[in-house]
């Protein structure tokens, strides 16, 4: 269990999940320290706002520093003496990488390999790995299950986490360094970034633009609160590896699925939306676009068993949420 003496760093932590991810540690009297490069990958004056909302929980410390620079993270990392990492720094987005893919594996492969060797060096006794459903790709197995063995990607950034994964294995197995890898699926709520299809539909509905939709509405996924992830990681940085029956051949390495295991189609989703803003959608349909997988649904049986994790927010419930935070937030933090 984390007390009140443990030491977290935690990266990207000025970002959607992070900032949340932040506020929950705080509320556990952990002393926090964030690192962020306020990246430009979206307005940086989201991410300052983000900063503004953790402060009223309770004290931090802020780097602004890229995990791609080693030596001032070394220094960051030397005057910590973290307990656990949690690594959630990285360049998002499927589309995006597509067209930067030496970019997104500059940050989400060589920055990864920067915080492993940050662990083995200042002997970190646990890091948190943020990963992606991204990793299963298109031909995976319904619901998408930790067990399945062939994965393939289909985008940059798909590759990138599950590259980042793999180089986590290997760290694990050589320093034994325990890690829990854990695959986000679709994450949305207050904060969410601009370019997330819930945060861009319900923009364009309440503005009454033209909502842009890419294929024949079919395509599911499993759509997830931000606060269920957050239990999920908190989750993962309570388990007792000691204890458990590892599924690894004794390296301390766990993936675990962070989802809602209800997957839904683009055209309900749009309807939902509807429904929770009480405004129409004008669609405007689109050719369907590379590297978008058909559907994400995840078993979220080993993470129930393993990290205690149990999603509680239904997507009726968490849209309701994000379009009450939405109609309140700065005219700056919209889309």
């Amino acid at each position: 269990m984390i007390g009140n003496s443990k030491r977290i760093l935690l990266t990207g932590g000025a970002g959607f999940i992070g900032s949340h991810v932040a506020e929950a540690l705080l509320r556990r009297h952990v002393h926090l320290s964030i690192v962020d490069n306020l990246d430009e990958f979206y307005s940086p004056a989201w991410k300052k706002a983000n900063l503004e909302t953790i402060r009223k929980i309770g004290p931090f410390d802020f780097f602004n520093q890229d995990i791609c620079a080693i030596d001032p993270m070394r220094e960051i990392v030397a005057g910590i003496r973290p307990d656990a990492i949690v690594h959630l720094a990285a360049r998002a987005g499927v589309r995006p990488s597509i067209e930067q893919p030496r970019l997104y594996e500059q940050v989400n492969v060589g920055g990864t390999v920067n915080v492993l060797e940050l662990c083995k060096e200042f002997q970190v006794s646990r890091l948190i790995f943020g990963s992606s459903s991204s990793v299963y790709g298109a031909n995976s197995r319904a619901p998408f299950s930790e067990s399945q063995s062939v994965l393939r990607p289909i985008s940059p950034y798909a590759a990138t986490k599950l590259a980042g994964e793999l180089f986590c294995h290997t760290y694990a197995h050589l320093y034994k360094l325990p890690v829990v890898a854990l695959r986000f699926f679709t994450v949305y709520g207050p904060r969410q970034r601009p370019d997330l299809a819930i945060h861009k539909f319900t923009a364009r509905i309440e503005a009454g633009k033209p909502l842009p939709i890419f294929g024949d509405g079919e395509t599911g996924r499993d759509y997830t609160y931000v606060d269920d992830i957050v239990a999920g990681v908190l989750g993962a940085l309570d388990y007792d590896f000691a204890s458990a029956d590892s599924s690894s051949g004794g390296t301390p390495f766990e993936i675990c699925n962070l989802g809602n295991s209800h997957p839904v189609k683009l055209s309900e989703l749009v309807g939902m939306i509807e429904h929770a803003t009480g405004k129409n959608a004008i669609v405007q349909r689109e050719a369907p676009q590379q590297g978008d997988v058909p559907l994400t649904w995840a078993d979220i049986a080993k993470a129930g068993k393993l990290l205690g994790y149990r999603p509680q927010t239904t997507l009726e419930q968490g849209l309701k949420n994000f379009v009450a935070w939405y109609r309140a937030a700065k005219p700056s933090l919209r889309a």
